[in-house]
Order: C-alpha cells, then sequence, then structure tokens
C-alpha cells in the first residue's frame, strides 16, 4: 500500500468520525402540513375502564380546534384532529398510533391518554419522526430524555408529574398533621408505579418508614383485601395511586369496615366525578392537583364563558379532563403559531424549546419548555372534598 492511499484512508476515516455526531440529529416528519391545514392526532379511552377521562378529554380537544379554526387557524392553517378510541388497552394504542401515522399521515401526537398506552406507542412515534406532545399521563417516560438518543427530544410534558406531585402533597400532609404510619395502595401499572415511587422518595427522605404498600391490577373492582390489610397494619394515612372508580371503591370499603381514615389521592383522583359518584363516601378525600377545579356558579371571566360554550356544545358539564383536552390543543398552537409559517419538524421542535411561556385561561402555572427540560412545570396544590366540592387548600407546594 502506497504511503498516499494510506494517509488518504486515514483522511477519510478522519472525516466519517467527525460526521458521526452531526449524524446522530433527530429525525422528524412532516407529514400532516399543507398549504391549508395541520394534521394531527390523539388516542382516548372512549369506551374502556377510563372513557370517564377520555370521552371528556377529547371534547375539550374538539373545541379548542374549533375555536382556533374559527379564529383563523395557525398562520392560517386549520387545524384538523383525528380520534381514535384505544380502549386504555396498550394493544389497541399501538394500533391506533400505526394508523394515525400511515394512513392520516398525522404531524404530531397531541394529548393521548393513559401510562400504560402511551407508553406501548411511543417508540412508533419515534421511529416515525412524529412529536409525542402533552399526554395525558404524568409519568416520567412523557418528559425525561437520554440526550445521547435524538429521536427521545420528541416528547414533551405539561402535566404535573405523578412523582413530584405526589411528594409534594405528601409532605405537606405529613407536615402539617403529623402522620405517622402512611399506606399506599397503587394500580399495578406504569402510572401506579410512579406514585408508588413518589412516596417511597419522599418517604426516605424524611426518614419515615412506609406503615403498608398494597396494589391491585387495572380494571380490579373488589378492593376488600387490600383496605382490609391497611387497616390491620394500621395506617393513619393511605396515598391513593387510583383512577376515579378505584379511588371511589376504597374509600367505601373503607367505611363498610367503620375505619376512619384519611386519605390522599395523587392527581387523576382530582376531577369532578369523584365526589360527583362517590357522594359521602369519599368526603374528606385530600388530592394532589394541578390547578383549581372551576364551578359554573362561581367562575368568571373568560373561565365562565367557556363553560358554558363547553355546555352549550356538549350538553354536560365541563370537568377537569376536559380543561386538560382543552389545554393540550391550545398549546400546541401557541408554539406552533411561534414556529412561524415554515411549519415543520424541527421548527416546532425549536419553538418548543424556546423558553417562550403559554398561560392558559385557568390560571395554571406557566408552560414552559428549554432545550434540556420539557416537563412544563412541578409546581403542586392540595385540594379537599368538602360538601362534595373540590376546595383548594394549600397552593404552590414544591418537594
Amino acid at each position: 500500500m502506497s504511503k498516499s492511499f494510506w494517509a488518504f484512508g486515514l483522511a477519510a476515516s478522519a472525516v466519517v468520525l467527525t460526521c458521526l455526531p452531526a449524524a446522530a440529529q433527530t429525525k422528524f416528519t412532516n407529514e400532516g402540513i399543507s398549504a391549508g391545514e395541520i394534521v394531527i392526532g390523539t388516542h382516548q379511552d372512549l369506551s374502556g375502564p377510563i372513557k370517564g377521562w377520555g370521552v371528556p378529554v377529547a371534547n375539550g380537544m374538539k373545541m379548542a380546534v374549533e375555536e382556533i379554526n374559527a379564529a383563523g387557524g395557525v398562520n392560517g392553517r386549520k387545524i384538523r384532529l383525528v380520534v381514535e378510541d384505544s380502549g386504555y388497552d396498550p394493544k389497541k394504542a399501538v394500533l391506533a398510533s400505526q394508523k394515525l401515522i400511515e394512513r392520516d399521515k398525522v404531524f404530531a401526537m397531541v394529548g393521548a391518554m393513559g401510562s400504560p398506552t402511551v407508553l406501548a406507542a411511543q417508540d412508533i412515534l419515534f421511529d416515525a419522526g412524529v412529536l409525542q406532545l402533552f399526554p395525558l399521563s404524568a409519568a416520567e417516560f412523557t418528559f425525561k430524555f437520554d440526550p445521547a438518543k435524538p429521536q427521545e427530544r420528541l416528547k414533551f410534558s405539561n402535566l404535573l408529574p405523578y412523582v413530584e406531585s405526589t411528594r409534594a402533597a405528601l409532605k405537606y400532609m405529613i407536615d402539617s398533621k403529623n402522620f405517622q404510619k402512611p399506606c399506599i395502595m397503587h394500580q399495578d401499572d406504569e402510572y401506579g408505579k410512579n406514585v408508588l415511587d413518589g412516596f417511597n422518595r419522599q418517604l426516605a427522605t424524611m426518614k419515615v418508614q412506609p406503615a403498608s404498600i398494597t396494589s391491585y391490577k387495572r380494571g380490579a373492582s373488589d378492593f376488600s383485601a387490600q383496605v382490609a390489610k391497611m387497616k390491620s397494619d394500621g395506617c393513619d394515612l393511605v396515598l391513593l395511586g387510583t383512577v376515579i372508580r378505584e379511588t371511589i371503591g376504597a374509600m367505601t370499603e373503607a367505611k363498610k369496615l367503620g375505619w376512619d381514615v384519611t386519605f390522599l389521592g395523587a392527581t387523576p383522583t382530582n376531577v369532578l366525578e369523584v365526589p360527583a359518584l362517590g357522594k359521602d363516601a369519599v368526603e374528606g378525600l385530600y388530592a394532589a392537583s394541578q390547578f383549581e377545579i372551576p364551578y359554573e356558579d362561581s367562575a368568571k371571566g373568560p373561565v365562565k364563558d367557556w363553560l358554558a360554550n363547553y355546555k352549550k356544545m356538549f350538553n354536560s358539564d365541563a370537568n377537569t379532563q376536559a380543561i386538560i383536552g382543552y389545554n393540550t390543543v391550545m398549546t400546541f398552537a401557541f408554539y406552533a403559531q411561534k414556529a412561524g409559517k415554515d411549519l415543520t419538524g424541527q421548527t416546532m421542535l425549536d419553538s418548543l424549546e424556546s423558553g417562550e411561556k403559554f398561560l392558559d385561561i385557568f390560571n395554571s402555572p406557566p408552560t414552559r419548555f428549554t432545550k434540556t427540560d420539557h416537563l412544563a412545570n412541578t409546581i403542586t396544590q392540595v385540594q379537599q372534598v368538602k360538601g362534595g366540592r373540590w376546595v383548594l387548600v394549600k397552593d404552590n407546594l414544591m418537594f
């Protein structure tokens, strides 16, 4: 081999090595964007165990799309929302995501429902270069990303994370009420494990021993064994990593046993349906929350108008889930507008990571993302069911 050829080989190798980091860039889809339209997709539970979440979330999203389009769209483009039913089944969520990517050519997945369902489908989105924005899950996988894996930069969360909000609410309850024997009952899935993680981390920090840890399978309806165990273990505070039906079921079982214990719910328990359906059984329940739940007879200004418009559009009262769904689309539209007329995956990512703040009409903490932080905020409230309504007990909590 001649010296000149050997030198050329070394130089070529150096060029390849130099280019490797540059090649590891985030790849995006630019599907779903035309001169007059932006196509976004979502999968919701419209028929399964948490359809009480999925239906109003989808309604809130539809309401936001209608408002945005009536006002001229996003830089002249109308938003088209395609909604698929996952039934809160990870396999169905995967099929729905494949359909939204391959047939509907969505630009972004917005406000998809549920920890297990979002987790099952997210790699399909990343492989296709589709943004995963503001899913209805506050699990850590929705915002924590490895800088060495460029496709993970496609995920952003604007919900209070289960771990941090659980820690903040638990710390407040233990500090203010001097509980000695905290326990947890959690759903045995990604959501419940995140609540359990927050529980364990906070107790370790406070040097408090858990009195009891128990779980249940997603979709279960009988919690007698779990509640009996926690009672026999002498718990004085029960953290619930539950959703609507399970929250009511656990507290109803405690009442049957004549067990007077304090319950604290993770953020998914902080919805109107819990006091509306649970009635006396859930009176006194505390919960971690992101924003105050508006009631029609006490709301003011834009929020009062929004509640009236929702009722007119869907012939039902708006709830927490509808607000969250509405905000997912309004947040998307805000950053898509900031991205400018030349909307692409890259310009959308740049806009999201710009540090610009989005403020909703519901007085939630500001939404803000950066290149290194894809979680909107961790500011937590604690609310309590009093007289059948959620009432603010403490705000601006951090753990």
